[in-house]
């Protein structure tokens, strides 16, 4: 799909604010689409236990969730989340190049 990917630091859920202008592209979409129900599918890198990293996953999800809901006035129950933790890199490998692309939250959108 084309909807922006948010990428997060190293062990954080706090959304970063190069990231504001393609969540509020998201939030248009959704605004201008109220039917379509959004995904949030939080990401973790490899590092730590499977439980901690699908709870990272999910505080990262429902970062974005918050901030959908707060900044862009998204109704909650068109947005869903899921975590994933580390089950499902986007690449593979154990050096921080992969980690930063493993560590994010990506979209979902149902018509």
């Amino acid at each position: 799909n084309d909807l922006a990917k948010i990428y997060f630091e190293f062990d954080s859920s706090k959304i970063n604010n190069n990231h504001e202008q393609d969540i509020a592209k998201l939030a248009k979409c959704l605004q201008d689409n109220p039917s379509k129900k959004l995904t949030i599918l939080g990401h973790t890198d490899e590092r730590g236990t499977k439980e901690y990293n699908l709870a990272l996953g999910e505080r990262r999800a429902q970062a974005v969730k918050s901030y959908l809901s707060s900044t862009h006035s998204i109704a909650s129950k068109q947005i869903q989340i899921v975590s994933y933790g580390s089950e499902k890199p986007q690449v593979q490998g154990a050096d921080e190049s992969a980690y930063a692309k493993n560590r994010r939250a990506e979209f979902s959108l149902e018509k």
